[in-house]
């Protein structure tokens, strides 16, 4: 079982977690990810047009080409 909850850390920097009741007592293991510690991700758009069109030729033909093969 996974919880996830979104807080915002105060100026004190001190959280208290109430773990709900459907969570078992004993040994969690508690992972604490900052948001600011994400990677920065890029949008797919940016990947756009980095192929040369010289890769694979016509792109139409190539897909023909892959379905050719899954009839033999």
């Amino acid at each position: 079982m996974s919880v996830t909850q979104t807080v915002e850390i105060p100026a004190s920097r001190r959280i208290t977690i109430d773990v709900p009741r459907e969570i078992p007592a004993g040994r969690a293991i508690l992972a604490f990810t900052p948001a600011a510690a994400r990677p920065n991700r890029k949008p797919i758009s940016q990947h756009f047009g980095i192929l040369s069109p010289n890769t694979y030729g016509d792109g139409v033909a190539y897909q023909r080409a892959i379905r050719d093969e899954w009839d033999g």
